[in-house]
């Protein structure tokens, strides 16, 4: 198993020391959102306090900054860009980068923020039509020497672009999401699938659906892609499984990791059990800590776990030095 870091809502600076700093602590990917602006944590509409950086871009800084760990988003927004511009962003990023780049893409799902910007919000399916046409037309773009394509959405006519990525047959594919719809894509195309709660149906995360993504619901959504990747003749033990830990609580005792979990609980309907269980959630000393990601290796057959930033730098580095060398 190894590990991730979501570097999210730091000054600019702060965040390329952070990104410098990760790599040495032993993070083998940096992500980065792509928001025009957050939503605040638990809801409460857009949070206009947290550093929102273009995606593509500060990737770029962080590749210069940075010389071993993979990077990428944690997604980009398929409505945002056309498939070339992403395409063409991939590669530059791949070859900045010495070969690093990864392409983690989704349909987008924060309907706030396009409410802001005057822009359309489409209902899930469409979103999820379009994103499964851009996710084949910029493999092509990588993979051939010319692409026409006649979709519902995008229509190229010969089109290309120069050079092609560093990585062949092309950069690492990561969908995320919990939906069935997002995960049959995912079973097609993806080289890695992050599950995490849904949010693209209500156009924002709701603690409902978040409750949801229970241990059970969670090794449900790693056999459902399983089954759709054989069902399209991949094979699933190509396919890398991850989830984000969004809700991390690394405790100096049993009893204060209990109490949280137990507040946690009270919330979500769930048993504190339940709730340490939880693929989003990591709570506990670092033992424990430890012991719950071997058995989660072993049990659900996961293989990358992403640390979100927005625990802050302090708590980034606690997990790469306690945790992370012990699994």
């Amino acid at each position: 198993m190894d590990f991730g870091l979501q570097l999210a809502s730091l000054p600019a600076k702060q965040l390329l020391e952070t990104a410098r700093n990760a790599e040495a602590w032993g993070y083998a990917a940096l992500y980065v959102p792509d928001h025009w602006v957050y939503e605040r944590q638990g809801g409460g509409g857009l949070d206009d306090t947290a550093n929102s950086w273009e995606a593509t871009t500060i990737l770029g800084a962080i590749a210069a900054v940075t010389s071993k760990a993979r990077i990428g988003a944690l997604v980009l927004c398929n409505l945002y860009r056309h498939p070339g511009t992403t395409a063409q962003s991939i590669v530059t990023l791949d070859h900045v980068s010495g070969g690093r780049a990864m392409l983690g893409i989704g349909s987008g799902w924060t309907k706030a923020e396009f409410d802001m910007m005057g822009m359309e919000f489409p209902e899930v399916k469409p979103r999820l039509r379009k994103l499964a046409e851009a996710v084949r037309i910029i493999k092509s773009l990588w993979g051939e020497s010319r692409t026409s394509f006649n979709g519902e959405f995008y229509h190229l006519d010969n089109a290309l672009i120069v050079p092609k990525p560093v990585q062949q047959p092309h950069p690492p594919v990561m969908l995320g999401g919990s939906g069935k719809g997002i995960l049959r894509i995912a079973a097609r195309e993806a080289d890695h699938v992050n599950i995490i709660s849904d949010a693209g149906r209500a156009g924002t995360i709701l603690m409902t659906e978040v409750a949801k993504v229970t241990e059970d619901a969670f090794k449900a959504k790693i056999d459902f892609v399983r089954t759709e990747a054989n069902a399209a003749g991949r094979n699933p033990d190509a396919i890398t499984f991850s989830s984000t830990i969004f809700l991390p609580m690394i405790t100096d005792s049993t009893e204060k990791g209990d109490e949280f979990a137990a507040g946690m609980g009270g919330a979500f309907g769930l048993t504190p059990a339940q709730v340490k269980r939880m693929p989003m959630t990591l709570i506990g000393t670092p033992d424990e800590c430890v012991a719950e990601l071997k058995r989660r290796e072993r049990e659900w057959g996961t293989k990358h776990y992403i640390m979100s930033g927005f625990g802050g730098p302090g708590l980034a580095e606690r997990f790469a030095r306690e945790i992370a060398p012990k699994v």
